[in-house]
């Protein structure tokens, strides 16, 4: 067979060819090798701080450690409000792998109910998943144990000891001290806007009520840190460095822990208001609102059930001292007089002729005193001791609304009165302006009648009340009515509230006294209204009732209480002081719908007054 020519193969060109390829290599594999440590340089050299800084920033963990909460004290050293430890079963949202199979397992394990489970998922939407937030709180030692043994079955959740507030005097102190509870959404984005969530990392609960709220700065204090390295499961394997929270302060108050007890029980089975203020610098003793409510309930999740409770019973949340609306009566007669005396419109020796009511000329109406047949010859004295209505509709007439108004203002009626608790509302003193405002009506004379007494339009809450007293019996010194006097961080001692408001300044002093005389003689003598609930006491008190209208009785008809609904019954009043030379305690007491105010106004304080004059005594017995 024939075979063609062979191919003769061109060594060279291929020798090149291969050169040519190989270099081509080497240049692309030098790049590459070119690459790759210019990378290395930028990732060790260049960028090395910033790398740096990402991997501790997953290798090590800043975490917030929340500052113990300030102490509340009383007077004398008890404690009112404190930290205890107890456990909480918690859970991190980012690191539950399934929510609602570990929330059916865990109901199961423990007794979880289905308002906890709502609550813990309401936190868990509103608040950041890397935020551990509480399902059940307060587990006792057997849940503990039951859930250690069965934790690594629930991957997030977690029992952690934490500090709780505890209120060891229950509802006793509700209205003043308040109560703290879980931050919520709205409180966050306020703490966001002023620029104080960051101290707030660590804390679970905030003040929401009375003193709590009030200090709430100076109680929470300061956030610290601990910054410790984790792994990449997030367990922490050291610990690298530690800041420590500075606490907040505690708080020392006016408040006489056995003194308020004593309101409580003055008031037990009543509803009404009990405000004892130190006449020396106007520090409230004891201020009691009844009924009361737990404010413990409040603190780990007030239930449904409880809530509706309160809803549904006589206005507990409601604190009646501070915002309680109420015509001030009779108590406000002395006051009224000393404005009689300054602008001359009485005097020591004037005498009107009681008949049993007052008419305005040529007008029919009548305006009845209490006591219907009158008082006969009254003055000063008489109107005040006896509570003669008839005088004081005179004089009210005689003076007008607007000095009336004027002059009331001075006395702390119609504003706040700069107790350091938000939950205050500044009542009504009625005036020409205020009633053509709210009820685009003019002022009539016969507006002005009733005002002279403390009724019609007027109202006052008891503090007002107990304010305006003080600074009667202090001859118009004004010390505002406080509930702290001492803030204290480690042994550094901050005095509170110890301001003096401007004196009310009277053309003659006399006119003080005159008034002050009638209010003593209102309780030493026979004829006063008082006498009968303070016969016997072993101190020198001064005070007048006041038995305060809840609504008006037609002209012809007669007040008979067994025939009116409970609601529509008369208030009983009733403010006083002793001694009556040095003045040391103002007491204001105020129940609803309860009666006359020298039949139960009188009986209460006297309780109040013996009970702090006898502990007084015991103090100075126990002292060498």
């Amino acid at each position: 067979m024939f075979k063609g020519p062979t191919t003769i193969r061109d060594h060279s060109f291929e020798a090149n060819l291969f050169a040519r390829r190989a270099f081509i290599a080497f240049v692309f594999v030098l790049i590459l090798i070119a690459v790759l440590f210019i990378n290395v340089y930028q990732l060790q050299v260049t960028s090395f701080d910033s790398y740096q800084t990402r991997s501790n920033d997953n290798r090590i963990k800043l975490v917030p450690v929340p500052p113990n909460r300030g102490i509340i004290y009383d007077r004398n050293g008890v404690i009112l409000a404190e930290n205890k430890p107890v456990y909480n079963l918690e859970g991190i949202s980012e690191k539950i792998k399934d929510l609602d199979k570990s929330l059916m397992a865990l109901k199961k394990l423990l007794d979880i109910t289905e308002q906890q489970e709502k609550n813990f998922l309401n936190d868990i939407k509103h608040n950041r998943r890397f935020k551990s937030q509480i399902l059940k709180s307060r587990l006792n030692e057997k849940e503990v144990a039951l859930f250690s043994v069965n934790q690594d079955k629930f991957p997030g959740f977690r029992v952690e000891a934490r500090l709780a507030r505890h209120y060891p005097h229950g509802d006793t102190l509700t209205h003043a001290l308040g109560y703290v509870a879980k931050i919520n959404k709205k409180e966050l984005l306020k703490l966001d806007a002023e620029n104080k969530s960051q101290n707030y990392r660590a804390t679970r609960f905030i003040g929401k009520l009375g003193i709590e709220k009030f200090y709430e700065e100076t109680l929470h204090g300061t956030v610290g840190s601990e910054k410790v390295e984790i792994n990449n499961r997030g367990r922490v394997l050291r610990s690298i460095s530690f800041t420590p929270p500075i606490p907040g302060n505690d708080l020392v108050l006016t408040m006489d822990i056995s003194l308020q007890k004593a309101a409580q029980a003055a008031l037990k089975g009543m509803r009404g208001a009990i405000t004892v203020l130190d006449a020396k610098d106007g520090g409230i003793l004891a201020m009691y609102s009844n009924p009361s409510y737990d404010p413990n309930l409040f603190v780990h999740g007030i239930s449904s059930k409880n809530y509706k409770a309160l809803l549904n019973s006589d206005r507990p949340l409601f604190n009646r001292v501070t915002q309680g609306r109420y015509a001030p009566a009779s108590t406000i007669k002395p006051i009224i007089s000393v404005l009689g005396l300054e602008e001359g419109i009485i005097d020591e020796k004037t005498t009107i002729r009681d008949q049993g009511f007052f008419q305005i000329p040529n007008v029919k109406h009548r305006w009845r005193d209490h006591l219907k047949w009158g008082h006969g010859k009254v003055d000063i004295y008489k109107a005040i001791e006896k509570s003669c209505d008839t005088f004081f509709y005179d004089m009210a007439y005689r003076l007008g609304i607007t000095k009336i108004s004027n002059f009331m203002a001075q006395f702390g009626f119609g504003d706040l009165s700069g107790i350091d608790i938000h939950e205050e509302t500044s009542a009504i003193l009625p005036s020409v302006e205020w009633k053509k405002e709210r009820f685009n009506e003019s002022w009539y004379p016969g507006d002005t009648i009733s005002i002279g007494i403390g009724q019609g339009y007027w109202s006052a809450t008891p503090i007002q009340i107990a304010n305006a007293v003080n600074i009667l019996a202090n001859k118009g010194i004004n010390h505002p009515p406080h509930l702290v006097s001492v803030a204290k961080l480690n042994e550094q001692l901050t005095i509170l509230n110890n301001e003096e408001k401007p004196p009310i300044i009277l053309k003659d002093n006399n006119h003080w006294d005159i008034p002050l005389r009638a209010m003593h003689n209102t309780v030493q003598k026979k004829s006063g209204t008082a006498y009968k609930a303070f016969k016997g006491h072993t101190y020198d008190a001064a005070g007048k009732t006041g038995t305060a209208q809840v609504v008006n009785i037609a002209q012809g008809e007669e007040y008979e209480k067994d025939k009116v609904k409970e609601k529509h019954r008369d208030n009983a009043m009733y403010v006083g002081f002793a001694p009556f030379s040095s003045p040391e305690i103002i007491v204001t007491i105020t129940v609803e719908n309860a009666g006359g105010g020298s039949s139960l106004g009188a009986p209460l304080a006297r309780k109040i007054m013996d009970h702090y004059f006898a502990n007084k005594a015991a103090e100075i017995a126990g002292n060498p």
